[in-house]
């Protein structure tokens, strides 16, 4: 399978995809677990169906450590007994702030509060940032269909 555009081989592209990485960049130095981060990351991807971005951030999180038991159970996290309770309200706001053409009013002032718990503002920023920019490159990699399973930890930066 090959992807439908050369992103990394596009001038045009580098240009502007350089501002997403940068900003990428920035919310992994937020006070967010690491894991929680890929977690965000990944069942985004999940819902958006982005192999690539899958992929990469199923490995970038067994990388930082994250489990195999937890990682298989991110698409089912409701019903998992393995997240803590402020990793399940950041997997939640993922999810209503991925979900939003799905849900009229988007995420829900529940789930909002229910993050607020566990995580103060400058978190908040990171996650809600975090959410914007997966979904950005998500909808990248969908549309020029970026072939999955070749990713390494690290290879893009």
């Amino acid at each position: 399978m090959e992807a439908r555009l050369n992103l990394l081989g596009s001038p045009l592209a580098n240009k502007s995809l350089k501002h997403l990485v940068s900003a990428g960049k920035a919310l992994g130095e937020s006070t967010v677990p690491v894991t929680t981060q890929e977690l965000v990351r990944l069942r985004a991807s999940q819902i958006n169906g982005c192999g690539f971005c899958t992929d990469m951030h199923t490995k970038d999180a067994a990388h930082a450590g994250e489990t195999t038991q937890r990682l298989h159970l991110v698409a089912a996290w409701r019903e998992a007994t393995v997240f803590t309770d402020a990793e399940r309200a950041a997997l939640e706001l993922a999810e209503q702030g991925t979900r939003i053409a799905d849900a009229a009013g988007g995420v829900t002032d529940e789930a909002w509060a229910n993050a607020a718990k566990h995580y103060n503002e400058e978190e908040l920023v990171a996650l809600v940032s975090i959410i914007a920019v997966i979904n950005a490159f998500n909808r990248l990699n969908v549309i020029v269909q970026q072939p999955a399973g070749d990713y390494r930890p690290g290879q893009l930066g």
